[in-house]
């Protein structure tokens, strides 16, 4: 039976207090595993303004209804409003996740501030970050995470390292290429190891194949406007060849206003005959295989402004 993985990113105070209680309903109730990934210092959503100058960034903005989805409140965390610590004020609900039986990982300590810088900074500023977020998990849940999933896809070298000596045995910090329609560039992506300054790191990264919902909305694909009402069929129609999938989605969306649509998701992958499941179950499933290596890249993606880190199309490494 295919698997798709449900990794839930947690990136706000708001979507931590509200979209995650709703999304964990929805799930025990349609019999859904999943992976809830938890920012766990300050939120700064507010900081997010100073993007106005990335190119697409107006575009996502004007398709996504920034402010309808996050919250007027939440994009004033550390700008006109002090910044709410996620993890002191939250833990509570993200242990209630783990209660409820559901894989618990790392996504950030700080969202915005990983997201927009982790990319140039070096060793001592990625560690720390890093261990921040450590500290604070096992501070929560009395126990070392055993995942992460990179804020924005956004990750260096060094972070890719700092995995490894965390011990994490697998990751979803990056992404798997998609062509305008929203297909895999390449079919043959999926769980890999990567190679980062000539060393095979042992953490298993497992990309996104699927496009977000944000990143949907708001298009024209194949001549078909992109809405509310048809989003569901058309990310149906990316998963109708049965394989292995991971779909990202956010607790301040998909976890609020579009709580309706994954509902639609979640019973049209059972339908088509899908295992709806947790990292953790994907890495059983593929430990004991040998992955191809691939080298650490960067790229864009339809819908999203940026560049992240992107599973490289070229054959593997020669390992």
């Amino acid at each position: 039976m295919p698997q798709l993985i449900l990794k839930i990113d947690v990136d706000t105070y708001r979507g931590t207090r509200e979209g995650v209680p709703n999304l964990v309903r929805l799930l025990q109730r349609r019999e859904a595993n999943a992976t809830f990934l938890f920012s766990l210092g300050p939120d700064h959503t507010g900081w997010a303004l100073r993007r106005v100058f990335r190119p697409g960034f107006f575009q996502k903005v004007s398709r996504t209804s920034v402010v309808e989805h996050y919250g007027l409140k939440t994009l004033m965390y550390g700008v006109l409003l002090p910044a709410p610590d996620i993890g002191k004020t939250c833990a509570a609900e993200m242990r209630a996740v783990a209660a409820a039986g559901f894989e618990c990982g790392i996504h950030t300590w700080d969202h915005v501030l990983w997201q927009d810088n982790v990319r140039r900074r070096d060793a001592v500023w990625t560690t720390a970050q890093m261990r921040k977020a450590f500290e604070r998990y096992v501070e929560i849940f009395g126990e070392a995470p055993q995942t992460h999933g990179a804020a924005g896809w956004q990750m260096n070298e060094h972070a890719f390292a700092q995995l490894d000596a965390f011990g994490m045995r697998y990751a979803s910090d990056g992404r798997a290429a998609l062509s305008e329609d929203g297909y895999l560039a390449n079919p043959e992506a999926g769980p890999y190891r990567l190679q980062v300054s000539g060393k095979t790191l042992s953490c298993i990264q497992m990309p996104t194949t699927l496009p977000t919902l944000d990143e949907l909305l708001g298009r024209t694909i194949n001549g078909v406007a992109v809405e509310t009402s048809n989003i569901a069929s058309v990310l149906l129609e990316l998963t109708k060849i049965p394989r292995d999938h991971v779909f990202t989605l956010h607790a301040e969306l998909e976890g609020q206003k579009l709580v309706p649509i994954f509902d639609q998701l979640l019973t049209g992958w059972q339908a088509q005959g899908y295992e709806l499941v947790s990292m953790a179950d994907q890495y059983r499933k593929v430990k004991d295989r040998q992955l191809p290596v691939h080298s650490l890249d960067w790229g864009e993606l339809p819908g999203r402004s940026g560049e992240l880190i992107v599973q490289d199309t070229q054959a593997s490494i020669a390992g």
